[in-house]
């Protein structure tokens, strides 16, 4: 129960590392806000967990998320999940595809974060502290991959918002880490696989890019977010966290 009577808020729960990411915490005693777009994800996370609450957001909406805030109650903890991932070179993207990567990759999470620290501050008086946590990626970021070059961009911009904001409020209480995960097997990636020229060899050359010869599972990606939220990483802020299965050795 190592998140008991805390209350944490995911967005982009309703699949993928979002939904297990709530499924854990909600395991460690914690009480869960699980947030999506897709109304549909998020029924069915409420029949396998029904003391989760859930809600829709769209996170690309900033009254939206304006409107949600002030509903909420304090967080003792945000993970911010939601996000796009791009495929092309440079050449190959529109000002349509730059800008939607960086308003839900980068912006969102933002606009979550002014919406929900100042609640977030008055829990930490209370509680001693409270966490964000933003996903951002190994790809691009932190190493250079084909293909990937709005994807990287905004990524990387994920680290330096949460460096930002760890340096702005740590003497307030927060903490503010980011998560860069390896490639990881999620509807996400089995979409982006099945709709390659020959999705057998796109599969391949994923998990190619992983010295340990696989794909992460959601449940490699969990224990270090559970851990961000908790107060094991209490002496823990402005880091970016790899979970990459070795590929940035």
């Amino acid at each position: 129960m190592r998140l008991k009577g805390k209350t944490i808020l995911i967005t982009a729960a309703g699949q993928g590392i979002g939904r297990a990411s709530a499924e854990a915490c909600l395991k460690e005693g914690a009480n869960v806000i699980a947030t999506d777009i897709n109304a549909e994800a998020l029924k069915s996370l409420q029949q396998d967990c029904p003391t989760i609450q859930t809600h829709i957001l769209d996170v690309i909406d900033a009254q939206s998320i304006k409107s949600f805030a002030e509903q909420m109650p304090n967080l003792d903890g945000l993970f911010n999940c939601a996000g796009f991932v791009h495929n092309g070179t440079v050449l190959d993207i529109s000002d349509e595809d730059w800008e939607f990567s960086v308003t839900l990759n980068v912006t969102s999470m933002m606009r979550m974060c002014r919406a929900f620290l100042p609640g977030m501050m008055e829990q930490a008086k209370v509680t001693g502290s409270s966490s964000v946590v933003n996903m951002a990626s190994m790809a691009s970021s932190i190493k250079g991959f084909p293909m990937r070059t709005a994807y990287g961009a905004t990524k990387a911009a994920v680290i330096g918002l949460s460096k930002g904001i760890a340096a702005d409020f740590v003497k307030q209480g927060i903490r503010c880490n980011s998560v860069c995960p390896g490639t990881v097997n999620t509807p996400s990636l089995q979409g982006r696989i099945a709709s390659a020229d020959d999705p057998v060899q796109a599969q391949k050359d994923f998990i190619a890019r992983q010295p340990m010869g696989r794909l992460a599972e959601v449940s490699d990606i969990t224990p270090i977010i559970v851990y961000l939220l908790s107060d094991e990483s209490a002496f823990v802020t402005g880091q970016s966290l790899l979970v990459d299965g070795g590929v940035t050795i």
